[in-house]
């Protein structure tokens, strides 16, 4: 691994500075621009977030398959960091492109929106880049502040009850995602009050040595609990229907999406880069059944609440718990060494195909406008959208069937890739078998949208739809679909690019 100078350090750190730099520069000329003018700032941050996607294509190039560690080991940028960074801001892209139609429309006055989203992005490239624990809590930290806030920023000239429950839903968000940290940095000081150090490198190498000491699992069960609300597993879980309905719906998606991408990222690096030392992994009291636990209860519970949801923005948060669940065989599988490199890719190539299925489905959901004093939600909201807008509808089933799993999808791959490489430890065959026994539960509740799009008519109770204006969210749905159905035709380049991202793990 060569040395680096002062100039090539930064510019393998050039993604987390353009979009801090950039969300810097469009706060400014938010303050300094009059309001009616604003609206250029969602533009700006799409060259924003092109700036960055550059960056790090061209740091796919130039890394390859080695890695490099920076800032004394504590940052390490390798093709799979560039490639958590590459989802993320794929995600952010598409967020984006919704925006601007979206806060026209609700009539919402924030214009830090855009800068937030920015500074957000900037923690996850922080967390994909992490090779130390401390490193990650701080990107965990930059990627959520902003998030809390974004949560409330239904804010309108108007007093309204939808204000109101955006509010709330920011105020709770913050208040657990406290309790969070504080978890996760509790963890962090037992696990280097046991070993003398927070690196990853180091603590892989301690590992066996330090297998039986309480304190050091103590700290690793604290952090399963802290990150645990990051990923929304089960029992960490219960702050996210509320969020994410009570949320601007672009914002939902970015965190059901892109902050579950990166925390996953911090996961699958902290538990097989750090703890993936046999014995503290599959010792009698090994992280992994620990974490395989909380899988199953994760699968269960968010598949099981879903079913009973009307509300359409509720049944797709208890989705993305249940999701958690399936990413997790992925990460326990990757704690074994002869399924490391398949188990890992194919946690990759899942972040991949749900990031662009479920920042297209709450794309969809934001495009269908509002009703009253409410976004269009419920599920008789969507009745006979199919006669009146097909290719909409058309786009929804196909994400909706993804999130299913059901092929030629993005989702069908992303879940055979991941059962496939857990199916090789005979001790995860329970959770596959209980995995696939999820997925089919969860196609009942996903279709009740297909069927009411398709199967019912609106009525004079459902009101005239009114999308949102303007091409960009039209653009922004059908780069997601279009997204969703290559990677589901064509999973092999993907998937090689997944496997070679792992190498330099």
């Amino acid at each position: 691994m060569q040395s680096l100078t002062t100039m090539q350090k930064l510019l393998h750190v050039s993604p987390i500075l353009a979009a801090a730099i950039w969300a810097l520069v469009l706060l400014l000329l938010h303050v300094f621009s009059a309001e009616k003018r604003r609206t250029f700032l969602g533009h700006l941050s799409l060259v924003a977030l092109g700036t960055v996607g550059v960056l790090e294509l061209y740091l796919m190039r130039r890394v390859g398959a080695d890695a490099q560690l920076l800032f004394s080991g504590r940052v390490i940028v390798d093709a799979f960091a560039v490639q958590v960074g590459l989802i993320v801001t794929a995600g952010a892209f598409i967020t984006l492109l919704l925006s601007p139609s979206y806060l026209e429309r609700h009539e919402i006055d924030f214009g830090e929106y855009y800068p937030l989203v920015l500074f957000s992005l900037a923690g996850m490239l922080i967390i994909s880049s992490a090779a130390d624990l401390m490193v990650m809590v701080i990107g965990i930290e930059t990627m959520s502040l902003p998030i809390y806030a974004l949560c409330g920023s239904w804010r309108r000239k108007t007093a309204s009850t939808r204000e109101e429950a955006s509010m709330e839903a920011s105020f709770k968000y913050f208040l657990m995602g406290s309790f969070s940290t504080a978890i996760t940095l509790y963890g962090v000081a037992l696990v280097y009050g046991a070993t003398g150090t927070t690196l990853f490198a180091d603590l892989s190498v301690l590992g066996n040595a330090a297998a039986g000491k309480g304190l050091l699992l103590i700290g690793i069960a604290l952090l399963i609990g802290g990150l645990g609300f990051k990923i929304a597993a089960v029992p960490f879980h219960m702050w996210t229907p509320d969020v994410y309905e009570g949320a601007p719906t672009p914002i939902t998606g970015f965190m059901a999406a892109a902050v579950k991408t990166a925390a996953f990222a911090a996961v699958l690096r902290a538990f097989t880069a750090g703890f993936g030392a046999r014995d503290l992994a599959f010792g009698t009291s090994g992280w992994t059944s620990l974490l395989a636990l909380v899988a199953a209860i994760t699968m269960i519970l968010g598949n099981l609440a879903a079913l009973r949801q009307q509300n359409v923005k509720r049944m797709l948060a208890y989705s993305s718990i249940a999701h958690a669940g399936y990413i997790l065989i992925g990460v326990i599988a990757a704690a074994t060494p002869e399924l490391s490199a398949e188990a890992r890719s194919g946690v990759l190539f899942y972040l991949w195909a749900y990031t662009f299925t479920t920042v297209g489905a709450f794309g969809v959901v934001a495009w269908m406008g509002s009703k009253d004093d409410r976004e269009r939600t419920n599920v008789e909201d969507w009745n006979g959208l199919a006669e009146e807008r097909p290719g909409m509808a058309l786009a929804m089933t196909i994400f909706l069937l993804s999130l299913a799993g059901v092929p030629p999808t993005a989702g069908f791959f992303g879940k055979l890739l991941l059962f496939k490489a857990a199916i090789g430890n005979s001790g995860l065959i329970w959770l596959v078998v209980l995995g696939l026994v999820a997925s089919v539960v969860s196609v009942y509740y996903y279709l009740r949208i297909v069927v009411a799009m398709y199967f019912k008519e609106a009525s004079a109770e459902t009101g005239e739809l009114k999308p949102l204006p303007g091409g960009a969210p039209y653009v922004a749905v059908a780069l997601a679909t279009t997204a969703v159905l290559l990677i589901g035709v064509l999973p092999g380049r993907l998937w090689g690019y997944a496997a070679r991202a792992i190498m330099g793990f």
